[in-house]
């Protein structure tokens, strides 16, 4: 067992988690997982590029949790993240990974040798988000691994929403840390700070396997 740390700056940040919806929906999921940690949820709206939806839980310090589930849409069945709810969601649902947001995607499109793709969704209130991200397809085939967004200087952040102290302090991957820092472009040497990886050697597909929040109760691990 070894763990490192993921630095919590304006240059790269862990954003968010992503927590495909279980059979009964994103709304029950959300509540339940809200219910846990004492947040509630908000509705995201749908990614009509990536025929989904999703149900927010906004956090402190710029973070949030995704509960998104897949619709009956033509995009879901063409766009890799829509491919990847469906499968999870199949599977019963959980963890489906983790987010990185850089300032400049420059970096991430050169090493992986293809241009990101735009993402944007709406609120029911008229809250439109927009954002680029790519890496989705690596999540796919090595679930340890995180996509990257890049959001637009004109959007909102779904933390925005946050009327909380709850947070996340650790993920658990299944997973090898060097593989991973390479993913994200830093040296094996890479020592940041702020939210803890605790890394296990995977025992079957690998990927995120919990999340850790500390809330005003105590430490609460989903």
């Amino acid at each position: 067992m070894r763990s490192v740390t993921l630095c919590h700056h304006d240059a790269m940040r862990v954003d968010h988690v992503s927590y495909a919806a279980e059979p009964d929906g994103s709304i029950a999921t959300a509540d339940r997982l809200g219910e846990a940690l004492g947040v509630r949820p908000v509705y995201g709206g749908v990614h009509p590029r990536f025929g989904t939806r999703n149900m927010i839980l906004p956090l402190a310090k710029h973070l949030y949790v995704e509960v998104v589930e897949v619709l009956d849409h033509p995009a879901s069945d063409k766009a890799p993240f829509g491919q990847a709810v469906r499968h999870r969601t199949e599977e019963g649902g959980g963890w489906l990974g983790w987010v990185v947001a850089v300032d400049d995607l420059t970096g991430p499109e050169a090493r992986l040798g293809r241009a990101s793709v735009p993402g944007n969704r709406t609120r029911p209130d008229g809250v439109a988000y927009t954002w680029r991200q790519i890496g989705v397809k690596g999540l796919i085939n090595d679930p340890q691994l995180p996509y990257f967004v890049q959001w637009d200087e004109a959007s909102p952040h779904p933390s925005d929403d946050a009327r909380t102290t709850v947070t996340i302090t650790e993920l658990q991957i299944a997973g090898d840390p060097a593989r991973v820092l390479e993913w994200l472009g830093l040296p094996p040497d890479f020592a940041p700070v702020e939210i803890g990886f605790e890394f296990v050697a995977p025992h079957g597909a690998p990927g995120l396997q919990g999340v850790t929040f500390a809330t005003p109760d105590g430490p609460v691990t989903l």
